[in-house]
């Protein structure tokens, strides 16, 4: 397992009854083919999927061909985990992908979690775990950056909720999914320098 860190109380003024519910115990892990199931909760459905490049996965079948190809020979993917009963459950998903422009100095930040665990503070302590480790785990790295969509607030607020600084907007920056008109998008970042 790559770790696990214990969340704190939920600020009031969440979406439903979790906004109360203390964060769980999120951890980190490779993701395998044997998690296709869950895997298939996040990239299934489009609202969590949205803002995001990759297609949706109708089928059990198109999960498996995504873990396989995609997932497996990622640089640093790991599923976002956490503890029901004791066992790692797979909520959602983080990947860092270094620029091969940049020689590794500067990587891309990416996540998605089950649209049922929104609200819970999971996806800002997962990107707090990656933060602790990926600049050891990826030699030479000085940068983590992430885009949101201007629309994306929940995502913007993660970032921020994990650290990372708001540097802008970068005007008609990314195109939707299946290749939509260009948005605006705001770029974030996290320092090696900005570990505590």
């Amino acid at each position: 397992m790559d770790g696990d860190v214990h969340g704190g109380q939920r600020r009031a003024g969440g979406d439903d009854d979790r906004a109360r519910a203390p964060v769980p115990v999120v951890s980190l892990r490779p993701l395998g083919l044997a998690d296709a199931d869950a895997f298939m909760a996040w990239v299934s459905d489009d609202r969590v999927m949205r803002f995001l490049k990759r297609p949706l996965c109708a089928t059990r079948e198109q999960a498996v061909a995504q873990i396989r190809d995609t997932v497996l020979g990622h640089p640093w993917f790991r599923a976002v985990c956490v503890d029901v009963d004791g066992d790692a459950v797979p909520v959602g998903q983080v990947s860092v992908w270094p620029y091969a422009d940049e020689g590794g100095r500067r990587a891309n930040l990416g996540y998605a979690l089950a649209r049922r665990h929104w609200g819970r503070g999971i996806a800002a302590a997962a990107i707090r775990m990656v933060v602790a480790r990926v600049f050891d785990d990826l030699p030479g790295l000085e940068r983590l950056e992430a885009v949101t969509d201007v629309e994306n607030v929940r995502s913007q607020r993660v970032l921020e909720k994990a650290g990372f600084l708001r540097e802008g907007v970068l005007r008609r920056y990314i195109a939707g999914r299946g290749g939509g008109e260009a948005r605006d998008a705001i770029i974030y970042s996290f320092l090696s320098s900005d570990r505590a």
